[in-house]
C-alpha cells in the first residue's frame, strides 16, 4: 500500500488518511485529513463573523427553505425537532419555567397580551408578540415585543439570570 508524508505534521501515513484531490499527481491532498480539519476549524474560528453571515444567507436561500419545510413534515424532521426542543428545555430550565408561568397566567386571564409592540408601537402581525424577559428571576415582569424588536434587543443586550 502506498504512503505519503503530510506537509503540515511531517508524518508518513497511508494514502487513505489524505483527502482525494483530482488535481494532485497522486490524487490526494498534501496535508492529512487530521491537519486539514484542524486548519479548517482554526480558519472558521478566526473568521467566525463572516461564516455566521454566510451560513445565515445560505440557510435562507429559497431551495434550502423549501427543503427544510419538507423535512420538518417528515417523521425524522418531527423527531429531530422534538430532540432539539427537549435539549433546549434541559439546558434552559429557568427560561422554560418563566415561559410556562407566562403561558399559564395568560390562560387564567390574569395576564393580557396587548395588540401592539411596546417598543415600536406597531400592531402585531404573523406570530404576534413575544413576551420578553429582561430578568428571568422576575418571570411575570415582561415586555411585549414584535419579532423584529425582540431580535434587535437580544442583538445588543444580555438577559439576567438566563
Amino acid at each position: 500500500m502506498e504512503s505519503k508524508t503530510c506537509t503540515k505534521c511531517n508524518v508518513t501515513k497511508k494514502l487513505e488518511y489524505f483527502y482525494k484531490h483530482p488535481m494532485m499527481r497522486d490524487g490526494r491532498t498534501n496535508s492529512c485529513k487530521q491537519c486539514t480539519k484542524a486548519a479548517v476549524t482554526a480558519n472558521r474560528k478566526k473568521n467566525i463573523e463572516y461564516y455566521r453571515g454566510y451560513d445565515a444567507y445560505r440557510a435562507n436561500l429559497p431551495h434550502r427553505k423549501e427543503s427544510q419545510k419538507r423535512y420538518s413534515l417528515t417523521e425524522g424532521g418531527r423527531a429531530a425537532h422534538s430532540r432539539a426542543k427537549a435539549a433546549w428545555d434541559a439546558k434552559n430550565p429557568i427560561k422554560k419555567d418563566a415561559q410556562n408561568k407566562v403561558r399559564n397566567e395568560i390562560k387564567r386571564r390574569r395576564l393580557k397580551k396587548p395588540k401592539k409592540c411596546s417598543q415600536c408601537n406597531k400592531k402585531a402581525v404573523g406570530a404576534g408578540l413575544h413576551g420578553h424577559h429582561d430578568d428571568y428571576a422576575k418571570p411575570l415582569d415582561i415586555r411585549w415585543l414584535c419579532a423584529k424588536c425582540h431580535r434587535q434587543w437580544h442583538k445588543h443586550n444580555e438577559v439576567l439570570n438566563g
